[in-house]
């Protein structure tokens, strides 16, 4: 019994082991030159051609207001009253502060007080000395007396014009209790609080800051080789645009509105300084900016940055050849453009660069290429 049990696990083994060649030989037969090869991978290509773009330098700058201002107290008194709330736009004349005015109002009746005493006296003056005119030429006085009394009188005539001077300067005191705004712009903090003693001193005068935004300036320097480019190309009128470094924002673009005359002989930089309108106060002094300053034009080679690989020997891109395979190929970048690198060796005009499904691509790899809806942009 025993054996027959032995005789039937054998076969049942050997019918496994059949089986099992059996699917060995079925599925070798699958993968056989007669197997259909993988489909072409689909890709977007975009066909080489040269393109007009500005050529620029590269600077950081600070901003600062096109008027910065300092509002001063310019007589010395109380501070009464704070016309003004910190940060908002005021107009030049527009009132800011008050300064208490009783002492600067009895400084003005004084001298008009004065002027009017030395006015009085001018004008005995020069009835008596009329009178005396009179009697010199009857020759019943001396010339002596009547030059005392013309002496008299172009004293008091010059102490007369003194009283209107000094009532004049008790008028503008009095004006200056009330101190407006001597530009428009944005109003700082204020320095000093109601009820401070302020003086026309410079330690203790400043009351706040009025700075202009709108246009907003920006200084920044180049280098002896990069004004030269400058001066080469377009000059003074060089588009300048900020580049932000907090993001895709739109970019703001102005003018050289300065140029400096020399050198720093330490740094051996130009000075410039550059105007952009601010109307919404995006910008604000202080702030460092990136700017690019156009100053001419030149043909270059354009690819989505996207397009260019990094590998262990730098940059590259897919090319697609004329039977439709691919092939990476070795370029050198420089700036971007826009959204785009600019290529400076390794494309020629003509040749196709597979812009997308690039992770999946292998050399010699079949691809069905297909135009990019648009060209890369310049912009």
């Amino acid at each position: 019994m025993s054996d027959k049990l032995t005789r039937l696990a054998l076969a049942g083994a050997l019918a496994l082991i059949l089986l099992a060649g059996c699917g060995d030989r079925g599925a070798g037969g699958a993968q056989g030159p007669g197997a259909s090869a993988p489909p072409p991978l689909p890709v977007t290509t975009l066909t080489i051609a040269p393109k007009r773009i500005p050529v620029t330098l590269e600077a950081v700058g600070r901003a600062e207001g096109s008027r910065e201002v300092e509002v001063r107290a310019r007589v010395s008194g109380i501070l009464e009253r704070q016309l003004f709330r910190e940060g908002d736009a005021v107009r030049a004349g527009a009132p800011m502060y008050r300064i208490e005015r009783a002492p600067f109002e009895i400084a003005l009746q004084r001298a008009k007080a004065a002027l009017a005493e030395t006015q009085a006296r001018r004008e005995r003056a020069a009835v008596e000395a009329a009178r005396l005119k009179k009697l010199l030429a009857e020759r019943a006085i001396s010339q002596r007396e009547y030059d005392d009394a013309a002496a008299s009188l172009a004293q008091l005539d010059a102490a007369l014009q003194a009283a209107r001077a000094g009532v004049r300067e008790a008028e503008l005191e009095l004006s200056y209790t009330s101190v407006e705004a001597p530009a428009s712009g944005i109003a700082g903090r204020s320095l000093r609080s109601e009820g401070s003693l302020v003086g026309a001193s410079r330690d203790d005068g400043l009351l706040t800051t009025i700075v202009r935004h709108d246009p907003l300036w920006v200084r920044f320097s180049l280098s002896e080789p990069e004004y030269a480019r400058l001066r080469a190309g377009l000059g003074d009128k060089s588009r300048v645009a900020v580049r932000e470094t907090a993001g895709a924002a739109a970019q703001p673009t102005g003018k050289l509105n300065f140029t400096g005359s020399r050198v720093d002989p330490q740094l051996g930089t130009v000075q410039l300084r550059a105007e952009f309108a601010n109307p919404d106060s995006r910008l604000l002094p202080g702030q460092y900016l990136r700017l690019a300053l156009e100053i001419g034009e030149t043909d270059a080679i354009l690819v989505p940055q996207s397009a260019v690989q990094q590998g262990d020997r730098g940059s590259f891109v897919w090319i697609v050849g004329d039977d439709d395979t691919v092939t990476p190929r070795p370029v050198k970048t420089g700036e971007w453009v826009g959204r785009d690198w600019v290529v400076r060796e390794g494309l020629k005009a003509g040749e196709r660069v597979a812009v997308d499904n690039l992770i999946r691509l292998r050399p010699g790899a079949k691809v069905a290429p297909k135009p990019a809806a648009e060209p890369a942009s310049a912009s």
